[in-house]
C-alpha cells in the first residue's frame, strides 16, 4: 500500500485469497510504503465489510479507507433491508460498479463465502471484476504466485490454507520492498462468520 499521490497508480503491497473447503483465507501484509521509504509499519489492509465478506486493499491509504467504510455500510444496509447476508458475486459487482462510476487508485480484492461456496473477486482500479480460487495482489503477487501455484490444491482443508497463505506472505516479505512487517489473516466461512486467525497460528504455520 502506498501513501504517495495519485499521479502513478502504485500496489506496493501484499495482499491473498484462497479458497478451501468450506471457506476462505484472507490476509496481507502492514508495510505502507512512500517511494522506496517505509511510511509506516502498521497499516491495515485487511477489513471486515460484513460476517461473510472481506476486503484487501493495495494502493493508496485514503481511498482504500474510504471504499472499505463504504462497503461496509452497504453491506450493513443490503442485510438490513433483505434480511440476508450479501452474496460474494454481489459485493464484488458492487464494488466494481462504484470503481467503474469514479475510479480509485486501489486493487482489491472481494473475498467471502455464500451458500454457493467461497470466491475470490480481483477487482481493478476502474472496475474489472474477476473470480478465481485464489488469488494475490500488489508488488508482492510474483513473490506469492510462486508459492500458490506449487502448494494450492482443490478441497485444501482450513489449516492447509491458513498455513499456505501465511508462507505465501512471508515470502513477499523476504523478497519485495513494498511488503513485510507482519501480517493479517481471517478465516471466513458460513458457519462461523469472519474469524481473525491468532498471531500464534500464524507463526506456527511458518517454522513447519
Amino acid at each position: 500500500m502506498d501513501e504517495s499521490g495519485p499521479s502513478v497508480v502504485k500496489t506496493g503491497t501484499s495482499t491473498i485469497g484462497i479458497t478451501f473447503n468450506g471457506g476462505v483465507v484472507v490476509g496481507a501484509d502492514h508495510r505502507a510504503t512512500m517511494g522506496h521509504f517505509v511510511a509506516n509499519k502498521s497499516v491495515q489492509k485487511l477489513f471486515k465489510i460484513g460476517e461473510n465478506l472481506a476486503l484487501t486493499t493495495a494502493g493508496l491509504v485514503g481511498h482504500a479507507q474510504s471504499l472499505a467504510r463504504t462497503l461496509a455500510a452497504e453491506v450493513s444496509l443490503f442485510e438490513l433491508r433483505r434480511g440476508a447476508q450479501m452474496t460474494v458475486k454481489g459485493a464484488a459487482t458492487l464494488t466494481a460498479n462504484i470503481l467503474s462510476g469514479k475510479p480509485h487508485w486501489v486493487q482489491l480484492l472481494i473475498v467471502g463465502v455464500d451458500p454457493d461456496g467461497g470466491s475470490v473477486y480481483s477487482i481493478d482500479s476502474a472496475g474489472g471484476s474477476i473470480p478465481d480460487t485464489y488469488c494475490a495482489t500488489g508488488s508482492g503477487s510474483p513473490y506469492m504466485y510462486g508459492v500458490l501455484e506449487d502448494g494450492f490444491s482443490e478441497n485444501m482443508t482450513r489449516n492447509q490454507a491458513v498455513a499456505l497463505a501465511a508462507r505465501s506472505l512471508s515470502a513477499s516479505a523476504q523478497r519485495d520492498a513494498a511488503s513485510g512487517n507482519g501480517m493479517d489473516l481471517a478465516v471466513i466461512t458460513l458457519k462461523d462468520g469472519y474469524v481473525q486467525v491468532d498471531q500464534s497460528e500464524i507463526a506456527n504455520a511458518l517454522i513447519r
